[in-house]
């Protein structure tokens, strides 16, 4: 199964020290990376993580196994989602976009994206991708 990943599902899974389950495959849109630095520095910021935590966690992440996609088609259908859900960012909509299009489900704890995956593509839970 394929799974579309977030930027807090990529950390966890990097926290967690957990590898998916044979059989299964991960993808997401090229902003989860960037987001991804977003929370890690958020971290450092707050006090919960020190810089080399933080450059191991980015190290971790560049070398995770995730197929990262920013193609002109899934840029057009991210638009075409934030559009219909009259979002006022398209960044929540490129990972949407990129589970519609490439994956089976899509793992995510955040909110937005749980609902606006309504009609779009499946859920799946964290646990899903080591079964």
């Amino acid at each position: 199964m394929r799974f579309a990943i977030d930027a807090a599902t990529a950390l966890r899974l990097l926290a967690d020290g957990r590898d998916v389950g044979s059989g299964h495959s991960l993808v997401a849109p090229a902003i989860m990376r960037s987001d991804a630095l977003r929370h890690v520095y958020a971290d450092v910021r707050a006090g919960r993580l020190d810089d080399r935590a933080a450059k191991r966690t980015l190290e971790a992440l560049a070398s995770q196994k995730v197929r990262v996609l920013a193609d002109r088609v899934s840029r057009a259908t991210a638009f075409a989602l934030a559009r219909e859900r009259n979002w006022d960012d398209t960044g929540p909509a490129e990972y949407l976009a990129v589970a519609k299009l490439q994956a089976d489900a899509i793992v995510t704890q955040d909110a937005l994206l749980i609902a606006g995956a309504d009609g779009v593509v499946p859920l799946a839970e964290y646990e899903a991708m080591f079964r």
